[in-house]
């Protein structure tokens, strides 16, 4: 590895750790404070969990246009097709238990 690769990929890895430290000190300071009605402070925490998942994309698992990070968009996209179906058939088989012990 290149002493000009670990650079840029050490700055990436900084604006991904920043990023991510402000998008939590943000909703955790308006959660701790109740400055905000209610509503609008779920409003802001989960607009910074969006942001904030599209940052730990971008800096730390390196979902880029890159053919690379193609071929990992589409590992995420299997993963998580793959523990939909785990997940929905585990709850249909445990209501059809349900279903079938309550008589």
């Amino acid at each position: 590895m290149s002493n000009q690769h670990a650079q840029s990929s050490m700055n990436g890895y900084t604006k991904g750790f920043i990023g991510s430290l402000v998008l939590t000190i943000i909703p955790f300071y308006f959660a701790a404070t109740k400055m905000l009605p209610h509503a609008v402070t779920l409003v802001i925490l989960f607009a910074c969990a969006i942001v904030q998942v599209v940052v730990h994309l971008v800096y730390f698992l390196h979902m880029d246009r890159s053919e690379k990070g193609q071929w990992n968009l589409l590992s995420l996209v299997f993963t998580g097709i793959v523990v939909f179906i785990l997940i929905a058939g585990s709850l249909w088989i445990m209501w059809n238990l349900n279903h079938n012990m309550m008589m």
